[in-house]
């Protein structure tokens, strides 16, 4: 892996290969100055190696012309065609890559997921502090309850009357103290000062993987409504209508897919600017070692802000970049453009942030019930405090994790 911090003269060889003109001549190559009107002529003897700048005749050190030379040279190597063709025959014929399966922690968490899932709930619910009631009025629901009722009801994926025998069955276990009515359970969805609380939960239900991870990836996704968004298509002269959507902002762990950081803005809220939030939630529980984005989380501030926290940023560039920023900008766009391979075998763990929102959408659906803005985020909040809860079980059989909540409190 490229030492962003490395030796200076080979991240100048990296910015000259990558953005002057190198020429070959005879057996040697022309490299241009970057600090004057003139070129230098480099000569890569295998048992000797020379450069006619100053500082190469000088020092008799590797200087940055060699450097850029060597670049240039690996870059022809590697974009010639061959190796991609290769690489796709050996991808799809004759080698598959494949991951194993501890199948019986795998059976056993499944198998076993609904009886654990409530214990987990209660104890994670438990630890929220009763809010100061009003004297007057119908005593309300005890907070801990409602979120217990409220999860476990995105949980169940069913409706909220058939929802009701299961809350039945929970408060005769002793999960909770009073059944709510199930409209009690979409009025909690519908008050925004629930909104924080449940977040504090997806916080709260990350921190017993703290251990663990230590590489993170982030992505957004939407989640369908049954609203719909209409606007006049002066074009055709017609008028179109699609689904609405809550738009959903994360980052996850790579190994265990435990979401540890949550955005939920309007429908067409910048990606960009969102990604600094995730990192800085992140970092107040986890010790982070890289961070895998994609082309829409690039900027000069996303990848100081992963730096700040003492991680690497794995976020890929778009072709129309020239990488003359400067700083850790320019570092990691030469290590993008000269290491490839090595650079996206770290950024393809950004893949597994897609599979975090296919497992929410896959066991607790990829829409939302609920009509009102605020009601839908929650929902959407909900679903992800239930995938933690299953990751933590899925950790339990797996790694043997013993799962505590609130041990700081």
């Amino acid at each position: 892996m490229l030492d962003v911090r490395g030796d200076n003269r080979q991240l100048k060889g990296l910015e000259i290969a990558a953005t002057a003109k190198i020429l070959r001549k005879g057996k040697g190559w022309s490299v241009p100055s970057q600090s004057a009107e003139r070129r230098y002529t480099v000569w890569l003897d295998p048992a000797e190696p020379h450069c006619t700048c100053p500082d190469h005749e000088d020092g008799g050190h590797k200087c940055k012309h060699l450097f850029a030379v060597e670049y240039v040279i690996q870059r022809e190597r590697n974009s010639d065609g061959s190796t991609t063709i290769t690489e796709t025959l050996a991808v799809h014929g004759t080698i598959r890559k494949t991951y194993s399966q501890d199948w019986r922690a795998y059976n056993a968490a499944q198998t076993g997921e609904k009886a654990k899932f409530l214990d987990l709930l209660r104890d994670l619910c438990g630890g929220i502090a009763e809010p100061a009631r009003q004297k007057n009025g119908r005593p309300p629901l005890p907070i801990n309850d409602a979120l217990f009722a409220a999860c476990y009801k995105i949980y169940s994926t069913v409706s909220g009357r058939r929802f009701m025998t299961d809350l039945r069955e929970a408060q005769a276990k002793g999960y909770i103290a009073k059944v709510p009515h199930y409209n009690s359970i979409f009025n909690y969805l519908e008050n925004p000062a629930l909104t924080p609380i449940l977040r504090a939960l997806i916080t709260e239900s990350s921190r017993p993987l703290n251990a663990i991870e230590i590489d993170f990836a982030a992505d957004s996704s939407g989640f369908t409504t049954s609203r719909f968004h209409r606007w006049y298509d002066h074009k055709y002269g017609i008028a179109r209508q699609e689904h609405d959507w809550v738009k959903v902002h994360l980052m996850c762990g790579v190994s265990t897919h435990i979401v540890t950081a949550v955005e939920i803005h309007d429908r067409d809220a910048s990606d960009i600017k969102l990604f600094p939030a995730l990192v800085d939630a992140t970092a107040e529980n986890f010790q982070m070692r890289e961070v895998s984005a994609d082309k829409g989380y690039g900027s000069k501030k996303n990848l100081e802000v992963v730096a700040r926290h003492g991680a690497v940023p794995y976020i890929a560039f778009k072709g129309s970049t020239t990488g003359r920023a400067g700083g850790l900008w320019t570092k990691m766009f030469h290590y993008f453009q000269y290491r490839r391979e090595e650079f996206l075998s770290h950024y393809h763990k950004r893949s597994n942030v897609e599979s975090v929102f296919s497992m929410i959408k896959a066991k607790f659906r990829d829409h939302v019930r609920s009509k009102t803005d605020v009601a839908m985020v929650n929902e959407v909040l909900c679903k992800i405090i239930c995938h933690n809860i299953c990751c933590l079980i899925q950790e339990s059989y797996e790694l043997g994790i013993d799962t505590a909540f609130w041990e700081a409190a």
